[in-house]
């Protein structure tokens, strides 16, 4: 039995389709639906993970009527207690060169680590695979692979060395103390501390003294920027930079970024042309 686990929900698609072409990967798909690189990861005490995790999110979504809830720990110590029942049960973690995933590696390392010799891990940082046309390219997402391509890709998967638990685990502790707003990827496994700001520039340079769909603008700066954070977090850091007074908006901000409009502050002088008699 393996539990195939990836980050979010267009990772796993892919995964489900090839295990389903392949009999030696059979078992399940375990989703992480949180992503750890943005908010807070130090817990208060007597606060449990979930509920931090929980709590952040909902300030995030800024939406009273659609309460958030995160139980990626909950669930992963499910996992783990199941393995520690059944031997036979291997832990296969799918990484892609993403900040999430990267996060996400680091994190359940303390917990799965415990099973010695039955944690996997399949990274296809900076290695080739064809598209659906046949083309090599250089895949960022677990999604963006085709499902016979992620069969072959099961020949990468690799024993987690105590070497590298033991380093690794000392680098996410590092992470954890920093307790950032951002964590940006580097390359390989390195993680870099950033504030919640960090993206914040990005937003503004794509604002004008024109209002423009929230949608626009987020959308705008992921595509020019490659901001790995998701919309729903970018929408989050408009917000912030309209109670700072940096921007103003106008519209239903309690909905999507479809339903509320951004601009710089201050009016828009209509220019005037003085004639010549």
């Amino acid at each position: 039995m393996i539990y195939h686990i990836t980050v979010g929900d267009f990772a796993a698609t892919p995964l489900k389709e090839a295990i389903n072409l392949e009999p030696s990967m059979q078992g399940e798909v375990f989703i992480l639906k949180d992503i750890l690189h943005v908010g807070p990861i130090l817990k208060d005490e007597g606060t449990s993970f979930s509920a931090m995790r929980s709590a952040f999110w909902q300030q995030v979504i800024g939406n009273d009527k659609n309460p958030a809830e995160v139980n990626d720990m909950e669930r992963l110590l499910d996992l783990s207690n199941e393995m520690f029942k059944d031997e036979s049960i291997q832990a296969w973690f799918w990484m892609a060169p993403t900040p999430a995933d990267i996060c996400a590696y680091f994190w359940m390392l303390k917990y799965l680590s415990k099973h010695p010799g039955r944690l996997y891990i399949v990274n296809i940082a900076n290695l080739p695979f064809l598209d659906e046309n046949g083309k090599v390219f250089y895949p960022k997402s677990l999604s963006e692979i085709q499902p016979k391509e992620i069969v072959k890709a099961r020949r990468l998967a690799r024993h987690v060395t105590p070497a590298e638990v033991e380093v690794d685990t000392d680098d996410w502790k590092r992470i954890v103390d920093e307790n950032a707003g951002i964590r940006t990827h580097e390359g390989g496994k390195k993680l870099t501390s950033r504030t919640e700001t960090y993206y914040d520039d990005q937003l503004i340079s794509f604002c004008s003294q024109q209002f423009q769909k929230a949608s626009r603008i987020v959308g705008q700066a992921i595509t020019k920027f490659g901001i790995p954070t998701g919309d729903i977090y970018l929408g989050w850091r408009l917000r912030k930079l309209a109670e700072e007074g940096r921007l103003q908006l106008q519209g239903d901000i309690a909905k999507t970024l479809k339903d509320y409009d951004v601009k710089l502050p201050g009016e828009v002088i209509a220019a005037t042309t003085v004639g010549i008699p």
